[in-house]
């Protein structure tokens, strides 16, 4: 197939586009840089079927306009504002990449028939209730800007799928981590962690360390992302990955630094937008799509902190 992956040199992304390159497509990213970067995508330069980078902005309707010339069997939508306390601070940037950007993609899509993969979040629940996984259809509860604009983007692209047929898949993928993460800034923690561990400074905790994730392998996610494009059985659907076992952050900086005098208490800098469960269940993907995580999360770990350590 032709694919055109937006946000595909962000840390998912890129996985999402090596994925697609081992299975023969052809691939054209399009990403403004904001969170991606260039050199995620250096291996892949040489490869016969990367068909390369385009830098521009899915706000910006006249290049959409013009990347869709080429005849694209399926589009893989991850470009977005990803950052929670940046949407509180900022909520109009936040609604117009994430809302207004993917209204754009959407009406390319329509116009040209191209099937619509659009990656969401997690970060739409409420919590988890006891030691039960969130299924889809579970409550929502957009306690941030972030969230609210992803569900809004979610509903207009269910729209299109029922107003005029346009396939489409919405992916709400538990907290991925992996090589490639950002090792700086908010949503990391494993790499965070990590990268605190590696130079001796201390781990930094938001509030009591109680709260808890669902921490999926970034190569399990991207290749439940790419295989839900494939299968018309998720055309429509709401879809869940997650690891179906969820840590306390407390018990996740212990994992990972053995010594812990060096794990600190701070003031969580927005407790109103915090999940204190999360915990996925990934029953429904396993159903469709026959996905289930392959890595622990101690792989995950480990195949984390050798490539934190190579590339520090």
């Amino acid at each position: 197939m032709n694919v055109l992956v937006t946000g595909g040199a962000g840390f998912i992304g890129r996985w999402v586009v090596k994925c697609l390159l081992e299975d023969g497509h052809q691939v054209t990213v399009l990403d403004n840089l904001t969170n991606g970067r260039k050199q995620n995508l250096t291996e892949f330069e040489n490869l016969p079927n990367y068909q390369g980078i385009i830098i521009g902005d899915i706000k910006n309707r006249a290049l959409l306009e013009d990347v869709f010339k080429q005849s694209f069997d399926i589009c893989y939508h991850l470009a977005a504002s990803i950052n929670v306390q940046d949407s509180i601070d900022h909520p109009r940037t936040t609604f117009d990449n994430d809302v207004v950007g993917t209204f754009h993609l959407l009406e390319c899509c329509r116009k040209q028939k191209v099937k619509l993969i659009f990656m969401s979040t997690c970060m739409v629940y409420d919590r988890a209730l006891g030691g039960e996984g969130i299924h889809e259809k579970d409550p929502i509860k957009p306690a941030s800007p972030y969230a609210g604009s992803k569900l809004a983007a979610e509903h207009l692209v269910l729209s299109y799928y029922y107003a005029y047929n346009l396939p489409v898949t919405i992916l709400r993928p538990f907290n991925t981590y992996g090589p490639f993460q950002k090792t700086t800034g908010e949503g990391g923690v494993v790499s965070i962690f990590i990268k605190k561990k590696l130079a001796n400074q201390d781990l930094e905790i938001y509030g009591d360390g109680k709260q808890t994730r669902d921490l999926l392998y970034v190569e399990d996610c991207a290749r439940f992302v790419v295989e839900a494009g494939y299968n018309e059985s998720v055309e429509g659907e709401v879809i869940h990955a997650g690891l179906g076992k969820d840590i306390s952050i407390e018990e996740l900086a212990r994992l990972i630094e053995s010594d812990y005098t060096k794990i600190k208490y701070v003031p969580h800098i927005h407790p109103q937008s915090e999940i204190p469960k999360l915990l996925c269940d990934y029953s429904k993907a396993k159903e469709l799509l026959g996905w289930e995580p392959t890595y622990t999360l101690e792989q995950g770990i480990k195949k984390t902190e050798e490539w934190i350590r190579l590339n520090s």
